[in-house]
């Protein structure tokens, strides 16, 4: 079996100003530029799966996320990867997604729309103008004929239920229910891709979710190694920082190194555990 490991990026937005959970154009395209010149190839997921279950995958290989379906990753994300040959797997929140003409994006040369940062997405979201802010289905529609980027869940609504007064279970056994429906209608399929909700999971969800047919679930754990063989119950992924391609380089030799991953993923636990008991 193969020693090789495939790191899990993920993003949320990509446009001007960059911020915690957000990545300016000039910085992705530097990762991405980064990522071409060394030969790295961006995969599907059903390359990840394939890797996953039998350790086939190119020498050097990443998989790109992003989390929740924002507008900006149309306007800019998408034609930086289309430049450089890439492609990307989004993770939608099905209920945020609605109708509507496609918007300019960064290879069009019209004026671009304006692309919030994070805290303003949520305030919008939150009052009902989400279509300000994500993505349209005929823009999901368009990136998946071009290839450039993928969809699979994020649930419906995105909400935390284990934070919620309420039976948790039920909820998420309906969200997901939802989002399976949602996509079926419009994209006419849905994979076993799944992405939880701000990262949260446990026992209960994990089985609701492979009732419903889901396998490959994506966690905000970075700490951990995508190899074959591994529970695809609980799939690595790295949060992606407003940087430099030569800084997130180093970060995915790492985590792509059987010699040095093991030890830094144990240094950093080690690391996050000292800063909880303090």
């Amino acid at each position: 079996m193969t020693r090789q490991i495939v790191p899990v990026l993920m993003y949320h937005h990509v446009h001007p100003g960059g911020g915690m959970i957000t990545t300016t154009p000039e910085h992705f395209e530097d990762q991405l530029r980064w990522l071409s010149r060394r030969g790295y190839h961006t995969l599907s997921t059903a390359e990840f799966t394939r890797f996953l279950n039998h350790g086939q995958a190119p020498s050097k290989a990443v998989l790109l996320t992003f989390d929740d379906g924002y507008l900006d990753n149309w306007v800019y994300a998408a034609p930086l990867l289309r430049r450089y040959g890439m492609r990307a797997t989004v993770f939608i929140v099905t209920g945020w997604i609605g109708d509507g003409p496609q918007r300019p994006c960064l290879s069009d040369g019209a004026p671009l729309p304006e692309t919030p940062d994070h805290h303003e997405c949520e305030r919008r979201i939150a009052h009902g103008a989400a279509d300000e802010v994500m993505l349209r289905w005929s823009e999901i529609g368009t990136l998946i004929e071009q290839g450039v980027m993928e969809f699979h869940t994020h649930t419906h609504t995105h909400t935390r239920w284990d934070k919620q007064a309420v039976d948790k279970n039920a909820h998420m056994h309906e969200e997901l229910s939802q989002s399976r429906q949602t996509l079926e209608q419009r994209l006419g399929s849905v994979s076993d891709h799944l992405c939880w909700p701000q990262g949260y999971f446990d026992p209960d969800y994990v089985r609701i979710a492979q009732e419903l047919g889901f396998k490959y679930l994506y966690t905000t754990r970075a700490f951990g190694r995508n190899r074959p063989g591994m529970d695809p119950a609980s799939i690595f992924r790295f949060a992606v920082r407003d940087t430099t391609g030569a800084s997130l380089g180093r970060r995915v030799q790492v985590a792509g190194s059987p010699v040095l991953a093991p030890p830094f993923n144990a240094w950093k636990r080690w690391k996050k555990s000292q800063h909880y008991k303090g």
